[in-house]
């Protein structure tokens, strides 16, 4: 089985194969879970960056799919829509899924690379904040509202919303500068029945695995309830 991404080439088994025996430098080394092997590598096609989660026997279980599928598929669908829904997230260049000759699946999900950004706690590790000033900070809080705002709205739930998947790029120098949010990692996310339920899941769990002053989580939950339409309780 293959599937074919917007914009990627046509997903036939030669194309699956090429990409597949594409090397780079592990940026996530394979972790064993999930029955199976997933990781992240750095890659690169026609001079173009380019980031390619490979998966063996990876998969989740649902209802529609009681045997197991990979998670890259999962994630597929999720970018695809989040990306017509106005929220920035990394493009997909390349999303396939094969079975080898054991019934074990093989999947790749190949993405454009975010250039510019870094990881948000990186961008404050490295003095953003104390360099450009407050007022670019928050247009940080106010991109990275806004981006959860539309993703709930559409009834997305991330899923497993930690600090290290908001990533930011600042271009420009001083209070002026342009500020971005991106979300990354989407192998968990799936709709809701409401929006109220996904953005409670979500911002309870960011809350939980971030490390935002308590004036700046203040802050950004003033401009997501502003942006979702409503107060969301327990935040």
């Amino acid at each position: 089985m293959a599937v074919q991404a917007a914009g990627a080439p046509a997903a036939s088994r030669s194309c699956f194969d090429h990409f597949w025996n594409q090397r780079g430098e592990w940026v996530e080394e394979p972790n064993t879970r999930r029955g199976g092997e997933s990781g992240v590598q750095r890659i690169s096609s026609n001079g173009e960056l380019l980031y390619s989660k490979r998966q063996t026997g990876h998969i989740y279980r649902s209802l529609m799919h009681p045997f197991g599928r990979p998670t890259v598929l999962r994630e597929q669908r999720a970018l695809s829509a989040l990306s017509e829904l106005n929220v920035t997230v990394p493009q997909i260049f390349f999303c396939g899924a094969q079975r080898d000759p054991v019934h074990k699946w093989r999947a790749l999900l190949v993405t454009h690379a975010m250039d510019g950004f870094q990881e948000i706690e990186h961008w404050y590790a490295g003095g953003g904040r104390e360099r450009h000033g407050e007022a670019v900070h928050d247009r940080i809080l106010q991109s990275l509202a806004d981006n959860l705002a539309r993703m709930h709205k559409g009834r997305w739930q991330h899923g497993c919303l930690y600090i290290k998947h908001v990533f930011v790029r600042v271009t420009g120098e001083g209070e002026s500068a342009n500020a971005e949010v991106a979300l990354l990692d989407f192998e968990k996310c799936r709709q809701r029945l409401t929006a109220r339920s996904a953005a409670s899941h979500d911002m309870k769990q960011l809350r939980r695995h971030s490390s935002f002053r308590d004036s700046d989580w203040k802050k950004l939950v003033y401009f997501y309830e502003t942006a979702f339409g409503s107060a969301i309780k327990g935040l």
